[in-house]
């Protein structure tokens, strides 16, 4: 009939159903995750007096420093006290940055926390990311325009996101992996191709198409595969000492008068650099690991939990690092799960039981006072609400109000009603 209500069992069919248990455990997730993120750094107190520090939670404030403006951060504490009803991008964590709120930069705002800052921070460092843009498609996030399902990942080097799909290379399980490196900071950091086919969770090895490369500390040899199953030896030679072009010759050589088969040249090519010495003895992991043929692939790569710790930290090596403005590499406490880990663990320690507390602070007979209650208030509302339950009712604001002040009506009555005896 037209204006009847609809069923309570034809609601419950159009309507999903979420339990009391379901919004506390995903209540509890968000609140880890917070605590994650947040726990490292301080509520209260402007980071600025620190310095640049090692790992923090950033903000931007759209509100005062607009796309076509000077980018700017601002740390957790000032997003509460200085910027608390401005339109902010969350920035996650990044590395040694130095708090911006009120510098310079804010033309008309003056920081709260710590108003005497330098003009400005030349240490920090800035992208897309602090004006609400994202990845190499240059978009917000969440993206109204966007309506494929799609992770958002993290580059360790460069600490902008990327969409999984805009990496080149399908991400694995999260699970699978804890850093990510992007294809831009793979190509900055070309040295880490010799790492990745041996430690990257997607292996990248010979087998794969690409480009092959062999190299050796005085040498930079490149062998690119052959395509479409042609097997004819194709070597670009680079400054490599002459007694190395001529073991090549001749292998070539001797490869030209063999039958075709299925494997290339690679294998003797590396051979010959070890036959001729090629090799450094440097004790260098690095380059142990360029002697062995890699792939360098226009793609991101992703890691392994504590890979880091497999870099070489020989002296060149750091050189390396340095100039690439990578050292943070080599630092355990760089990593995002460190600081979130600090964060769970600084949460854990400050975090207390309201009623434990309170049941703390109290004598004897005032605690079974307060555990009677709690008590009568649990058995009462469950009582209360399993009326609500049987009828397949709504439970209303007013429902609870009501139940609220009839149970307080309860307690007056009882307390009235008491009588006090002395032995």
């Amino acid at each position: 009939m037209a204006g009847a209500e609809e069923p309570s069992w034809r609601q419950s069919e159009l309507e999903p159903v979420v339990s009391l248990v379901d919004v506390l455990e995903e209540d509890e997730e968000l609140e880890n995750e917070a605590c994650a993120v947040l726990g490292g750094s301080d509520s209260e107190k402007c980071s600025y007096s620190q310095g640049s520090v090692k790992r923090q939670a950033l903000y931007a404030c759209s509100t005062c420093t607009p796309e076509g403006e000077e980018p700017a951060g601002i740390c957790l504490a000032c997003s509460y006290e200085c910027h608390g009803s401005h339109k902010l991008f969350e920035l996650y964590t990044k590395r040694n940055f130095r708090c911006d709120c009120g510098n310079s930069k804010f033309k008309n705002l003056e920081c709260k926390l710590f108003p005497d800052k330098a003009k400005l921070n030349s240490s920090n460092k800035y992208n897309d990311n602090f004006f609400g843009l994202y990845c190499i498609c240059k978009r917000p996030y969440p993206d109204p325009e966007d309506e494929i399902p799609d992770v958002m990942i993290q580059c360790v080097v460069c600490e902008d996101w990327f969409h999984g799909r805009h990496l080149g290379a399908i991400p694995p399980e999260s699970g699978d992996f804890q850093e990510m490196v992007c294809q831009a900071c793979m190509k900055h950091c070309s040295f880490l191709w010799a790492y990745a086919a041996q430690l990257a969770v997607t292996k990248i090895s010979a087998e794969d198409d690409g480009l092959v490369l062999s190299v050796d500390g005085r040498s930079d040899q490149e062998v690119i595969k052959p395509e479409n199953g042609d097997h004819q030896d194709r070597i670009l030679i680079k400054d490599v000492p002459e007694h190395g072009k001529d073991a090549i010759k001749e292998v070539k050589a001797e490869k030209n008068n063999e039958p075709s088969t299925s494997s290339s040249s690679e294998f003797d090519l590396q051979t010959v650099f070890k036959n001729q010495s090629l090799n450094t003895e440097s004790g260098c992991k690095l380059q142990e690991l360029k002697a062995e043929q890699f792939i360098k692939k226009d793609t991101a790569t992703y890691w392994p939990l504590n890979w880091r710790s497999k870099l070489c930290t020989c002296q060149d090596c750091m050189k390396m690092y340095g100039d690439l403005d990578v050292l943070f590499l080599t630092d355990e406490y760089d990593t995002a799960l460190a600081y979130e880990n600090k964060g769970r663990i600084d949460q854990a320690t400050d975090r207390r039981d309201p009623l434990m507390d309170t049941l703390n602070s109290m004598n004897r007979v005032q605690q079974v006072e307060l555990i009677c209650e709690y008590n009568d208030l649990k058995t009462e509302l469950k009582d209360y609400l399993k009326r609500f339950a049987d009828e397949g009712t709504v439970v209303k604001r007013e429902d609870i109000q009501q139940f609220f002040e009839e149970f307080q009506s309860k307690k007056r009555r009882r307390v009235d009603g008491m009588q006090y005896y002395c032995s």
